[in-house]
């Protein structure tokens, strides 16, 4: 991507270098990359992650011992301590990078609200290294780039790009600005009120049921990233050869069905959450082809035929 003489957004909050305690209970709904299910806590619905599986690439586990439930260790009871993390040269790149796509995003979605007659109300981007809390609760960065409605904001630990790159093989600039865009995609679902009536209806179903719902909301996040594609590019014409097929190489990589496979050695397709690698890379390049927001109804359509 040509991203020199870009700006750079404002709505970051660096906490890289702390541990964050955990907050006094879930106040929203979160949504991540890799995997998400859902479940009742203190009478909230709460969407949870289950990792793109850093290191172990197992995936499909029971959900409550991930967050929620009791499996997540609680890191301390009070503020957050700092730690003797030093940002690399990388890690200040991979920063300003994540700046500059977030900004973009505030430009194409601001654009695209006011098309709807809608006032964008941007997100904002919490950088962390560790241990993060939220208004969803406290993650460790084992949960990969989450979305967390309570507080309108994306978490990402910039390890992750690392991660895609030696443990899934998919690298390059704009591979990495599909997972910002995919987050904030559920930022966008989020101000539309669908990722609200998703949780809430995913919360009254089967566990079956459910995971349906997800992948419909996963693969919608997925083409509103295209649709973000489609107008950075036309806006600043910053795409160079190659750059599509990089991410739609990353949505290649976290499909339900490649993750399993890799992770257990088969595939269980009840306990998908964000749908096979084709449907993935199908919704994606939707909306990367057309940027046309009518087209991205994934839950109209019958489940086979997504």
């Amino acid at each position: 991507m040509r991203l020199n003489g870009r700006r750079e957004s404002s709505n970051v909050e660096d906490r890289r270098g702390q541990r964050g305690g955990r907050l006094p209970g879930g106040l929203g709904s979160l949504s991540g990359l890799g995997g998400l299910g859902g479940l009742k806590k203190g009478g909230l619905s709460i969407g949870v992650i289950i990792v793109i599986a850093i290191a172990t690439l197992i995936f499909g586990g029971d959900v409550t011992s991930i967050f929620g439930g009791g499996g997540l260790p609680l890191l301390n009871d009070g503020a957050s301590t700092e730690t003797s993390y030093t940002p690399t040269a990388e890690d200040e790149e991979l920063a300003k990078f994540s700046r500059q796509i977030l900004a973009s995003t505030e430009d194409v979605w601001t654009r695209q609200f006011e098309k709807m007659g809608k006032t964008y109300r941007a997100p904002t981007l919490v950088l962390f290294t560790g241990a993060v809390e939220s208004a969803c609760g406290q993650a460790t960065s084992a949960v990969g780039p989450f979305y967390c409605s309570g507080d309108e904001k994306l978490y990402i630990d910039l390890d992750f790009f690392r991660t895609m790159k030696q443990n899934l093989g998919a690298d390059g600039d704009f591979a990495y600005a599909y997972v910002i865009a995919h987050e904030v995609g559920h930022h966008v679902q989020h101000l539309l009120g669908i990722l609200d009536a998703g949780h809430s209806q995913m919360s009254q179903q089967s566990k079956t049921d459910a995971n349906k719902t997800s992948v419909r909301m996963e693969l919608q996040a997925d083409f509103l990233a295209g649709v973000w594609g489609y107008y950075e590019n036309q806006l600043f014409n910053s795409l160079d050869d190659g750059d599509i097929e990089e991410a739609i190489n990353a949505a290649s990589k976290i499909g339900d069905d490649i993750l399993q496979q890799q992770g257990q050695g088969y595939v269980v397709p009840d306990a998908f959450t964000h749908g096979r690698a084709d449907q993935r890379m199908k919704w994606l390049k939707r909306g990367l082809s057309t940027g046309d927001m009518s087209l991205g109804d994934t839950f109209s359509p019958r489940y086979e035929q997504l």
